[in-house]
């Protein structure tokens, strides 16, 4: 046998190496919905097997037949949460990024006003609302105040800490090629900050649907939290877990779509499945 029959042979029975599971693009876009389906199961496995009162724990099933039977009041309810949260969520956006770049760049005014947004963040926004109530009235706009203050104090930190870590290398390379203080933070500041902008997107995302739910249940008279108040006050259980499901849904698409901006904006920041970093292409 020749020796190029003998590399022939040698190739045909080398074995196919396999790519893991944690690098398979497929298993990883379907394994969030295999935990979730793995949690239903679960949770309902455990109320099947300890035969729990449905007033106690319902089961899955019993929630989402409450969510179907229930599907318009719940949509009108979620919409007007959805409303409220997005509306505050945007203005903390705005006011947040503006101010984190104002503290972040400036150590006076982060050294004046820093103490003072820390012990207002300290504050428990539940005994705010109230006030909020006698000022505004009943309705949306302690729910859209709620948010704001919820999901402000993320982003403006995050932002404020990605542009005052900015390498004092670089600001003194864009100084010596003529750059003014505005033009460092907006050609490396902003640019440096935006993984941590980001960041903090997904993080105030979330408490902001726990601002407007906690202010709709104080004093309102819409949205989901006033209409798990009245659920809960009928003792209809698994209609007040099917609002907090719809709510937990309202959430993972917000954070998705964050998600998705952020893998826009900033893929140069971001970390692939096998720990290298990945350059956006485009």
């Amino acid at each position: 046998m020749t020796d190029t029959a003998i590399e022939k042979s040698a190739l045909a029975v080398r074995p196919v190496r396999r790519r893991p599971l944690s690098r398979n693009k497929t298993f990883r876009r379907f394994l969030p919905w295999m935990v979730v389906f793995g949690i239903f199961f679960l949770w309902q496995a455990a109320v099947a097997g300890f035969r729990i009162e449905e007033f106690v724990l319902p089961s899955p099933t019993s929630i989402f037949a409450a969510m179907w039977e229930f599907r318009g009041p719940l949509l009108v309810s979620a919409g007007q949460t959805f409303m409220t949260t997005a509306i505050g969520f945007a203005c903390a956006i705005v006011v947040g990024l503006a101010a984190g770049v104002a503290v972040g760049s400036s150590s006076m005014i982060y050294a004046a006003v820093y103490p003072a947004l820390i012990g207002f963040n300290t504050i428990p926004k539940v005994a705010v609302v109230p006030i909020l109530i006698i000022w505004f009235g009943v309705g949306s706009s302690p729910a859209i105040i709620t948010s704001f203050l919820l999901s402000f104090f993320p982003i403006l930190v995050n932002v404020a800490t990605g542009i005052a870590t900015v390498e004092p290398e670089l600001q003194d390379v864009m100084r010596a090629l003529g750059a003014n203080r505005w033009q460092v933070i907006k050609k490396v500041g902003l640019p440096r900050s935006m993984p941590f902008f980001f960041a903090s997107l997904k993080v105030a995302i979330t408490v902001a649907f726990i601002g407007s739910i906690v202010a709709e249940t104080v004093g309102g008279n819409k949205g989901i939290g006033s209409f798990m108040l009245v659920a809960s006050s009928r003792f209809e259980v698994p209609l007040a877990f099917a609002a907090l499901l719809v709510t937990s849904m309202m959430g993972i698409i917000m954070y998705t779509i964050t998600s998705t901006v952020e893998k826009r904006m900033t893929g140069w920041a971001t970390r692939g499945p096998n720990g290298a970093i990945s350059v956006a292409a485009g």
